[in-house]
């Protein structure tokens, strides 16, 4: 809901980081690789309720998210670049509330339930991206993207926002994975009609 607004404000600095990174040769994949393993080393951290590391973590890791896309652009883009940043991020996404519940047992249906709305959001995300690439639709509401962007009600912002608040705030994880997960919901329901609207001439 928030990304593409957002975007106005971020994109600026991040496109010049990106330009100046990719000019000393730094590859985007190296990024997000590089994203990726700080992501998961917020896992062990949120398993030991170490909460402050692992949002330190956390923010490191959708930093680099947001560089190997201003690389990405800088440089040009590859699919396995695009194909990457997408996968990697999706299990970084779903490993949090996991690694969770590790820490916190009492929370773990509340992890469960968590996970279960991610698939809806990703599953739906990803199965429209792969027709609106076959009909060749296109959108740069969220800036250059590997493939369609898709919004919703639940999307990078939100999803940020749930995963620093579950840091600071982790005896409240119930109550935040409760409303974060319908909001995923209402997002995967947005996009199943977005769909039927965009698909349905066949």
């Amino acid at each position: 809901m928030l990304d593409a607004s957002l975007r106005r404000l971020i994109d600026p600095p991040l496109n010049s980081a990106g330009v100046r990174l990719g000019r000393l040769g730094m590859p985007a994949t190296a990024v997000t690789l590089a994203g990726f393993a700080v992501g998961v080393a917020s896992f062990p951290f949120l398993a030991a309720q170490m909460y402050g590391w692992a949002l330190l973590c956390i923010g490191l890791n959708r930093l680099a998210d947001g560089l190997d896309g201003a690389i990405a652009r800088a440089r040009g883009p590859t699919d396995l670049g695009g194909y990457l940043d997408i996968t990697l991020d999706f299990l970084f996404y779903a490993g949090v509330p996991v690694a969770f519940a590790f820490g916190r047992p009492e929370f773990a249906l509340h992890a469960a339930v968590l996970v279960f709305s991610f698939v809806g959001t990703m599953a739906s995300f990803l199965a429209f991206a792969i027709i609106a690439a076959k009909r060749g639709i296109t959108t740069a509401e969220r800036g250059a993207k590997a493939i369609y962007y898709l919004g919703g009600l639940a999307e990078g912002t939100e999803t940020i926002i749930f995963l620093a608040l579950a840091c600071l705030l982790p005896d409240l994880f119930g109550w935040l994975a409760g409303v974060f997960a319908a909001m995923c919901w209402i997002t995967t329901g947005s996009r199943i009609a977005q769909a039927v609207l965009t698909f349905r001439d066949e």
